[in-house]
């Protein structure tokens, strides 16, 4: 792949696709050499987002991705509410019950930043979204029992999807300040997940060996005859299915090459995190059998 051609190539369709990428001049000026313009070509979805951000028609505005991500944490909030309110939460152990309430703090901040992101962008904030209280009152326990039906079990779930789901947008964000916004929330989101999978005693990354691993949330997908609730988000177009959990290969690099017997697909796996497209997040198996009233 040869970026440049590819540059040419369009520029006999579009003369102004230099002036698309003009804000991006920065990124241009540092492939001065053809190992480097190798790099680039090696990683699509850095490519990609190039695009999609040149030709801002064809992709969501910054306010749509806010909006998503506003969306996933009302999401969370409510349920750490609704935790919170739980007889269970009321006999958990103190040290858990201190968690929970410190990463309810934390999504209410989540929330208000991104409220007032979206106003200071000419948006109105999406509200009303919260976990469904049926689904919630099957969850028997805080924390033991059943994976998929205790709290602890469906935070895992909701923070290890939030992570995937952020990371699904961040190229959207690619080349505005609103991308230091939402790699802020990112990271703190992939730490609630490692708390809670702590608590659970699971390990602290996602692994093939966790007791939750086969829950369609790992997987990748729009599950066949569902179709994914919007819940008044723009929802981009499905582009088939993104990399699953279990991938052992990265920027078509296979992650298990040259170092040594010990280490396993299943350390592939857990070395590396995967990114879900909107239309996966709010598919039935996922968030979007979990929201709603």
């Amino acid at each position: 792949m040869d970026f440049f051609k590819i540059i040419d190539q369009l520029s006999e369709v579009d003369a102004d696709v230099l002036g698309r990428f003009d804000s991006r001049r920065a990124i241009f000026g540092s492939l001065g050499t053809a190992a480097k313009r190798s790099a680039l070509a090696a990683t699509p979805l850095f490519l990609g987002a190039l695009f999609q951000k040149a030709y801002a028609g064809t992709t969501a505005t910054a306010v749509e991705v806010l909006q998503y991500g506003l969306a996933l944490e009302l999401f969370e909030q409510d349920f750490y509410k609704k935790v919170q309110a739980s007889t269970q939460y009321a006999g958990a152990l103190a040290a858990d019950k201190a968690a929970i309430d410190q990463i309810k703090k934390h999504e209410d901040s989540h929330v208000a930043l991104l409220n007032t992101a979206i106003k200071g962008l000419g948006g109105t904030p999406v509200t009303g979204v919260t976990f469904k209280s049926a689904v919630f009152a099957t969850l028997a326990t805080f924390k033991t029992g059943a994976a998929a039906t205790s709290q602890l079990g469906i935070a895992q779930l909701l923070e290890d999807t939030g992570v995937r789901a952020y990371k699904g947008r961040a190229g959207e964000l690619l080349g505005t300040e609103l991308l230091t916004v939402a790699l802020r929330i990112h990271s703190v989101e992939a730490r609630h997940a490692a708390k809670i999978r702590t608590m659970r005693g699971q390990k602290a990354w996602v692994n093939p060996g966790d007791d939750l691993a086969a829950h369609p949330v790992y997987s990748s997908g729009v599950t066949p005859g569902s179709t994914p609730a919007a819940f008044g988000l723009v929802v981009p177009a499905y582009a088939g299915p993104s990399p699953t959990e279990n991938n052992t290969t990265q920027s078509n690099v296979p992650i298990t090459t040259g170092l040594g017997i010990t280490y396993t697909a299943a350390d592939a796996a857990a070395s590396f995190d995967e990114y879900l497209q909107v239309a996966e997040v709010l598919d039935n198996s996922r968030a979007g059998g979990l929201i709603g009233a």
